[in-house]
């Protein structure tokens, strides 16, 4: 029997959520100087970054730190919790917040954007969000911080203020709010009615929090209403808020698809799966298999649509589509392998993705070309950008030594032990698919002719500070790749193993 562990409470996971929530109120009033505006972010994201790294031996040597802020009535409360997967959210979402503060600069003042204290702004505070959700300790605290992150993203991806953009932003504002409200919300009342409380079980993934009396066409239909109301995760059908997002400055996208908006919803599922309903109840109500399937189909058909697009973000989009349900599968076959695959391709997606995010910024920078059809030649005039990209490219296709590898490995893994092959082809049919989407850019970028109506002598690399945080990036997805346990050490603690 797996040992309890050490259930210890401790202000200290305010500390995050205080300096996230403060760094907003400096941005703004230090708006009129622009470089003491973006040094608030870069001071914030460092301070959280070490608050939270400072929390590292504690969870490691087994203790669950929490802590309740009040309570609403028994049962419900706002209360935090850090244990081994609440790390790796936390510290994939404080990292990359500076890495794209840093890539921000470069894009924003490139471009001369306008409202960048506003876009700044909602910036710090979908970081907020993103800490919320990630130290949740409960349902209720993962649903106020879920919505903080939907409704402080709609500015940024309406940023343009055009037609495009109020579309994009009111496609995106309808999907995740509207699946929220009429999905989730339910949910998180009846599991309160079946279960008196919606703390979460932490310290397995085993045992959920649904009694063994529960009635179980309820905890199926409760199951079912979270799935489809953390629509976050881009699952299909409720998918197409994520493609029509790509109006957004492409900063924003890297926000939205590698690191708080995207990374919020598959943590979440995978959060009330393996804390909320636990492994046994999955299994003995038959609810991975179904979740795994769909998830399956979401993988091979948004791969299938990605090869099809010609607009470089508009492919890079149905690939974020693909490869989270990447995790939600893993964490649906309920095996310990594909679990741990799922769990760790939150933290290889996020920095593989935000690099191939960074790479098409940064093209649209230094040439202000989207098509891909017309980039041929573009990486021998920026080798930095399209050689990271390639890196994170490699990754997607689960090519060894990139981090990307790491995860599929053990998911083909997972795969086999659940007997069932239309999973292990799915998986591998998708890897393919990535090769078949992913390899023309990098080959036309490097080996392919100028197209006729581009003044390619004239294109350079893209800002320093862009350059800089996309080669970052990409050397994390390499390391990743070399030392894997550097996020596997926090699922063996979220496990108990």
């Amino acid at each position: 029997m797996t040992p309890q562990p050490e259930i210890v409470q401790t202000p200290v996971l305010l500390v995050p959520l205080l300096i996230t929530l403060a760094a907003p109120l400096g941005i703004y009033y230090l708006r009129k100087s622009p470089n003491h505006r973006e040094g608030v972010s870069f001071l914030a994201s460092a301070l959280t970054l070490l608050v939270v790294l400072s929390m590292v031996p504690a969870v490691l040597a087994g203790r669950i730190q929490t802590f309740t802020l009040f309570t609403l009535m028994p049962g419900v409360t706002v209360r935090f919790a850090a244990d081994g997967l609440s790390m790796i959210f936390a510290i994939v979402s404080s990292l990359l917040w500076g890495v794209t503060t840093a890539y921000n600069i470069g894009y924003m003042r490139s471009l001369n954007e306008h409202a960048q204290t506003r876009y700044y702004v909602c910036f710090a505070v979908a970081i907020f969000g993103a800490q919320g959700v990630a130290f949740s300790g409960n349902i209720f605290t993962l649903y106020l911080f879920y919505e903080i992150i939907t409704m402080f993203t709609y500015p940024l991806v309406a940023h343009h203020q055009d037609e495009a953009g109020y579309a994009g932003a009111r496609k995106y504002l309808i999907y995740l709010v509207g699946t929220s409200k009429l999905f989730f919300l339910p949910a998180m009342v009846i599991t309160y009615l079946l279960c008196g409380t919606l703390d979460f079980h932490l310290g397995d993934m085993v045992t959920g929090i649904f009694p063994p009396d529960a009635d179980p066409f309820l905890v199926q239909l409760t199951y079912w209403l979270y799935i489809f109301g953390l629509a976050k995760a881009a699952l299909m059908p409720l998918h197409n808020w994520l493609p029509s997002a790509m109006v957004a400055p492409t900063p924003v996208s890297a926000l939205l698809h590698a690191v708080a908006v995207v990374k919020a919803g598959v943590f979440s599922i995978s959060r009330v799966i393996l804390s909320g309903f636990g492994v046994q109840t999955m299994a003995d109500l038959g609810l991975g298999l179904p979740t795994a399937y769909l998830a399956a189909l979401t993988i091979v058909v948004a791969s299938l649509i990605a090869i099809t697009k010609d607009d470089i973000k508009a492919r890079l989009a149905y690939s974020t589509v693909s490869q989270l349900s990447y995790i939600v599968i893993g964490v649906a076959m309920l095996t310990p392998l594909a679990v741990e695959g799922g769990v760790l391709h939150i933290a290889h997606h996020a920095f593989s993705k935000i690099t191939l995010f960074f790479g098409a910024g940064a093209i649209y920078v230094a040439s202000h070309l989207k098509q891909i059809s017309r980039m041929g030649g573009l990486g021998r005039r920026m080798p930095f950008t399209f050689g990271a990209f390639s890196l994170a490219a490699l990754s997607m296709i689960g090519v060894p030594p990139v981090c990307g590898f790491v995860s599929k490995w053990y998911l083909v893994n997972g795969a086999v032990d659940t007997g069932h092959m239309i999973l292990l082809a799915a998986l591998l049919t998708s890897t393919l698919l990535n090769a078949m989407y992913f390899t023309p850019i990098v080959i036309k970028g490097f080996f392919g002719r100028p197209h006729p109506e581009v003044a390619i002598e004239s294109i350079r690399e893209a800002p320093t500070c862009m350059v800089l945080a996309l080669c970052f990036t990409a050397t994390v997805s390499v390391l990743l790749g070399l030392y894997p346990q550097v996020f596997m050490q926090f699922f063996s603690v979220f496990a108990g193993q």
